[in-house]
Formats: C-alpha cells, sequence, structure tokens
C-alpha cells in the first residue's frame, strides 16, 4: 500500500500540476493555489491529522480569501489553525497577488468566519483536535481561489463552462483517490456545490453523500446558530455525534 503520507503527496503533486496548465479569463484577475506556496503547512496538517481511515470526510468548496489562503489549511482561520490545530508554518507568496487581498500567511489580522464556525464547533463537540480526528477529515474539492478584478472572490461554480470543465475534471480525481485513500463511511459536503461535485465524482461507489449548510456569514441560515443546525442535519443523515 505505501505510506499514506507519500501517496497523498502525490495526489496533491498530480492535482497542482493539472490545475497549474488551466487558464482563467476576465473577469478573475488573480488565481491563488496554497497548495503551491502553502504547501508546507498544507502538508503538516495532513501528517499531524490525516493518518487514514477516516469515518467521515467533510468537503468544503475551495480555498476563502482569510483561510486557507492564508494558512493552507481547509477552512483555516489564522487562530483556529495556531491555536488548536498548533499549526505555525512560514509560508511563501503567490507569484501574482491582488493588492485588495494579499497573502499575509499567519500574520493576517482578519478572521475566516466559516471557518471559526467550523472548527469551532469541532472544538466545542471534541476538545481536542486529536479526537475530532479520530473520526473526521476536513478538504476542499478544488484548491483555486479566484479574485476578480475589484477584489471580490469568485467562486468556481460562478465559472464559465468552458473553464469549469477541466478545472471540476481533475477535482474529481484528486477527490476520488483522496477518498480511496481515507476509506470513508460517509462524505459530507459543506454547502450545495460541494455536495453535488461529490455526488457526480463518486457516482457508482455506493458511498453516501449528504450536505449540511455553509457556514459562510453570507447564507442567512447559518447566522442562527450554525452549531446546533449542523448537529441537527449531521443526526439526520445518522452520523452519530456523541463521545464513546
Amino acid at each position: 500500500m505505501g505510506d499514506p503520507m507519500e501517496q497523498i503527496e502525490q495526489i496533491i503533486d498530480t492535482l497542482v500540476q493539472k490545475v497549474s496548465r488551466l487558464r482563467f479569463g476576465p473577469p478573475v484577475r488573480c488565481v491563488y493555489n496554497p497548495l503551491t506556496y502553502a504547501r508546507s503547512a498544507h502538508l503538516a496538517y495532513w501528517r499531524r491529522y490525516g493518518r487514514p481511515p477516516k469515518e467521515i470526510l467533510f468537503l468544503g468548496m475551495n480555498p476563502g480569501p482569510w483561510g486557507m489562503v492564508q494558512t493552507g489549511v481547509p477552512f483555516g482561520d489564522v487562530g483556529i489553525v495556531t491555536q488548536w490545530l498548533g499549526i505555525h508554518v512560514p509560508l511563501n507568496v503567490p507569484e501574482q497577488v491582488h493588492p485588495k487581498r494579499l497573502v499575509q500567511g499567519f500574520a493576517c489580522s482578519r478572521g475566516e468566519i466559516s471557518g471559526q464556525r467550523l472548527w469551532g464547533w469541532a472544538r466545542q463537540r471534541f476538545k481536542t483536535p486529536l479526537r475530532f480526528f479520530e473520526r473526521f477529515w476536513v478538504a476542499n474539492y478544488c484548491p483555486l481561489s479566484f479574485m476578480e478584478d475589484g477584489g471580490r472572490n469568485r467562486t468556481p461554480d460562478k465559472l464559465p463552462q468552458h473553464e469549469k470543465e477541466p478545472l471540476l475534471a481533475a477535482c474529481d480525481e484528486a477527490l476520488v483517490q483522496t477518498v480511496q485513500l481515507l476509506d470513508p463511511q460517509y462524505v459530507v459536503g459543506v454547502g450545495k456545490f460541494a455536495a453535488q461535485q461529490a455526488q457526480r465524482a463518486l457516482a457508482g461507489t455506493g458511498l453516501p453523500i449528504g450536505q449540511i449548510t455553509h457556514p459562510s456569514p453570507a447564507n442567512p441560515k447559518a447566522n442562527a446558530g450554525w452549531s446546533e443546525l449542523i448537529e441537527q442535519e449531521l443526526q439526520a443523515l445518522g452520523i452519530r455525534l456523541e463521545l464513546d
């Protein structure tokens, strides 16, 4: 089988090679790939917590400008990543940086609310990272973050079809390989887009695919007690939350 961490590095490197060949036109001005300039932090996340198998895979859409773009960790709010996950790794800087969306790494002072909510729930429910990662893993479907000319974050679902198709093909392959490595019993999309991509990419595997509400503050449903909401949603999916 080989070492799982060597396998995940191969999955990451193949994905990076494929998406690095893609080009994205206006209104996209800058494309950030934390798997390149924040590779060391991303691999630190895997090496510390990612040993398979995992019971449940949480799958996000793509890196947020104040989360994984800064830390290399999915939903990676700086405070949570450093203080709870214990990861603080020097990063490089992307070749092209939007002046309104700087990559400051762990010096970034802006919080990632989605990450604060997701990892905050994990901390509240499971207390320690090791207890959470005994069962769960958190990954992103797409590794790229897209910045429009004015600095607005453009999500992958908003890309034109001719740009989206080769991107999704590369992401699908990486997801299938990651699932084969982690051997989860359930994949849970964090939001509609991630759930839909998982359903398509993993069709025919028999693996159950579910969905929970995305924790983004742009989602009104998430602003009325996200932790309580997703616990209800997880229980409705048949995922137990009580600790042994």
